[in-house]
């Protein structure tokens, strides 16, 4: 369940991502974002499930806060909107293998 949380939040986060905001605020959206995706290329590759391990892990390195990548807002705007797309996906394929776990 912990898990669905954080991703269900850093949905939130990515499209909240789409209106102004601090850049403070986009450096606290890398390292959730690149956070959740890091644990999920972790959980998935526990799971056995290849693909959204690459899958996590792209999402990680794109949103990771150590080396940055720079591009322009409207770019950025459609990384957020697909990431959340494919973290929301994730949320019904990469489930807890233990159902009383969730």
């Amino acid at each position: 369940m912990a898990f669905i949380l954080m991703r269900i939040a850093a949905i939130v986060l990515l499209l909240w991502a789409l209106a102004d905001h601090p850049y403070g605020y986009y450096t606290i959206l890398r390292i959730a974002v690149c956070g959740v995706a890091a644990y999920g290329a972790y959980f998935s590759k526990e799971q056995k499930k290849k693909e959204w391990v690459w899958i996590m892990g792209a999402i990680a390195v794109v949103f990771n806060p150590i080396i940055p990548i720079h591009a322009d807002k409207a770019s950025w705007g459609v990384i957020d909107v697909a990431s959340a797309g494919i973290l929301f996906v994730s949320i019904l394929v990469v489930k807890n293998a233990h159902k009383h776990g969730e």
